[in-house]
């Protein structure tokens, strides 16, 4: 399988529904509920391009385009954009849709950063040898 296939394969997509209790006083998605959402659809992706244990070590402007309103539906993709050695890039970007119309668009997107560790947590080569 070459690089772009793999990339392909391990990009992740989640929905979710936003309900009340994920949002705030304004009625919309909490900006660290949405971060979370963010890593962890991350850290699928990544886990699945590397086959490897991974770890979150930064994360690199998160932008946050429209608010996301109770009662919509999200869509989480994260997909690899940049392959080092030991770590690799993934861009998330969150869509929302409205629950009864096919109306979408983009709400927030960020970038997150991994490296692969072994079982002592020291860095290793994302290609498995």
């Amino acid at each position: 399988m070459n690089l772009q296939e793999r990339i392909e394969e391990s990009t992740t997509s989640i929905f979710k529904a936003v309900f009340p209790n994920t949002t705030n006083h304004y009625d919309t998605l909490f900006g660290g509920t949405a971060m979370h959402l963010m890593d962890e659809v991350a850290f699928i992706a990544a886990t699945r391009f590397t086959r490897n244990r991974v770890v979150t070590v930064s994360t690199d402007r998160i932008d946050f385009k429209k608010p996301i309103p109770a009662g919509t539906i999200i869509e989480l993709i994260g997909k690899v954009s940049k392959i080092g050695n030991t770590s690799l890039d993934v861009r998330v970007d969150v869509y929302i849709e409205q629950m009864y119309s096919p109306h979408r668009e983009k709400a927030i997107s960020g970038n997150f950063t991994f490296v692969a560790i072994d079982e002592n947590k020291k860095p290793v080569s994302i290609f498995k040898q």
